[in-house]
């Protein structure tokens, strides 16, 4: 017997259990993501008007993942309903580059990840963001859709023009110092940008025209009384040099602040010499007192967050979201406790936490909630978890994983899809034999815990009841024998991979 054959019979176009990661999961993304919610949904999801951080513990299956993609979602559709008070999201989930580039600068020949680890500051997680946010504003700008009606988290090129001034100054500063794209140039990537802002820089030529006009004046006077042959003469040079003072002045000055800015943002590669020539573009008076990120120190990373939330809000986008998921997966963590806390603590500043206009959404594997009982008062008080929305951990009960695994099933219902109908025979139930009630099915189902070990159990009892019977001898109710060796055989493998012996 095949599994298809048991899935037509019950109405199903395809099955409902056959992914387990929700970011791959057609079904979630096409039909449960705005139905099917974690009982903690509202807590954590909050008004997007109103920003508020979450702190959520779940271990692997618990649904962080499908959390964050039902956010962005929802995100969007509260964008097509406020075009002018939208929210913008920064996925803060792909860790490797910025920690691949912070061990380059950090770490020691031989040196460990946790000692590496234990570097990072908060710092270091504003630059990231603040990298995420640019670079995915400018690639959108570049992307500008000036027909029909704009994306949910789109910028309309009429918009740029609602920037003042100093709102230009400050993006491209934020250009220069975090746009991470790999598709053009820094340089050229800044140029263009500037161009679209409508931001003129003639007078940063002022230094090279003052050095040429002197230089030339010299040698036309020169020329004009026919003594060229005392070009050579030290008196000669020192007027020509003394013209370009201003400009190697200048150009010394930058180039020492883009030593600095480099050796400070420790998550991007950045040369001095092209944040030189970038910063050179500027006019004097337009870098003279603006926050650079050019010390140990996050309080400069924090008016650049400022400036980007500014810029963000007179291009419609009143707030700001940040998604930290995937923490556990990136090749300097492997997965560890104590290199994710390392990571992840720096965070942990209710300042940050609280930032005005700025909601975080704290995405985490469970196995760190057990370091926050080891810490002391200083922590609390720094961190202010009990002001956070603080989630100690994503758990499933029976009832619901029942109401999950019935929303999946009616969704690939091709019936019940447009109509809304939740008929209890088109439910979990009918697929099981009538001595089995739901009580008992419900109660079964709780062992499983999450929603991954749900899918992954339900596959499998699939395929061994359709194992045991044949093609021309369909049985199309699972018997409560094959329900309960199938789940001793599931609960055994799930004991092993918690204690690191099995894949899961």
């Amino acid at each position: 017997m095949k599994v298809q054959q048991f899935l037509e019979h019950h109405g199903q176009t395809q099955n409902p259990f056959s992914q387990e990661d929700a970011q791959t999961d057609s079904l979630f993304k096409q039909h449960c993501s705005k139905g099917t919610f974690h009982p903690a949904w509202d807590k954590i999801y909050g008004d997007p008007g109103s920003p508020a951080t979450a702190v959520v513990f779940g271990e692997k299956g618990s649904g962080k993942t499908a959390l964050r993609l039902q956010i962005v979602d929802h995100s969007a559709n509260y964008n097509s309903e406020h075009p002018d008070k939208r929210v913008f999201i920064i996925e803060y989930d792909d860790f490797n580059p910025f920690l691949d580039c912070f061990d380059g600068k950090i770490s020691w020949p031989g040196g460990s990840p946790e000692r590496t680890l234990g570097k990072w500051r908060l710092g270091d997680h504003i630059d990231c963001i603040l990298s995420l946010g640019v670079t995915k504003l400018i690639d959108d700008i570049f992307e500008e859709r000036i027909q029909g009606k704009p994306g949910p988290f789109e910028v309309r090129g009429e918009n740029l023009q609602n920037l003042t001034r100093p709102q230009k100054r400050d993006f491209l500063l934020l250009a220069c110092l975090y746009d991470r794209s790999t598709d053009a140039a820094l340089q050229s990537r800044w140029t263009i940008l500037r161009r679209k802002l409508r931001f003129p820089n003639w007078k940063t030529w002022r230094e090279i025209v003052i050095g040429t006009a002197i230089s030339l004046g010299v040698f036309g006077i020169l020329a004009e009384f026919g003594s060229l042959s005392k070009f050579g003469n030290w008196w000669v040079w020192m007027m020509i040099v003394g013209g370009w003072v201003p400009w190697l002045s200048k150009q010394t000055r930058l180039g020492w602040v883009g030593w600095k800015i480099q050796r400070h943002i420790r998550v991007l590669e950045r040369q001095f010499n092209t944040l030189r020539q970038t910063m050179a573009k500027f006019e004097q008076g337009d870098l003279a007192g603006q926050p650079l990120p050019s010390r140990e120190r996050s309080d400069d990373r924090y008016e650049l967050l400022n400036k980007l939330q500014g810029i963000l809000q007179a291009l419609g986008f009143e707030t700001l979201t940040i998604l930290v998921d995937r923490v556990d997966e990136p090749r300097l963590i492997n997965g560890s406790a104590e290199r994710m806390k390392a990571f992840l603590w720096p965070l942990f500043d209710n300042k940050f936490l609280k930032h005005a206009g700025l909601g975080i959404k704290l995405l985490l594997p469970v196995e760190v909630s057990l370091f926050l009982q080891r810490e002391d008062r200083e922590f609390y008080e720094r961190s202010r978890l009990d002001k956070q929305n603080l989630i100690r951990s994503l758990e499933w009960t029976g009832e619901s994983l029942y109401d999950l695994a019935n929303d999946r099933i009616r969704a690939c219902h091709p019936n019940l899809i447009d109509s809304g109908d939740s008929q209890p025979s088109t439910g979990l139930k009918s697929w099981f034999d009538d001595s089995i009630n739901e009580s008992e099915l419900v109660s079964t189902l709780a062992r499983l815990r999450v929603p991954r070990h749900l899918f992954k159990f339900l596959h499998r009892l699939l395929v061994e009841h359709c194992h045991r019977y044949t093609d021309e001898s369909p049985r199309w109710q699972i018997g409560r024998e094959t329900l309960q060796s199938t789940m001793a055989v599931y609960m055994r493998d799930l004991e092993a991979y918690d204690r690191g012996l099995g894949t899961g």
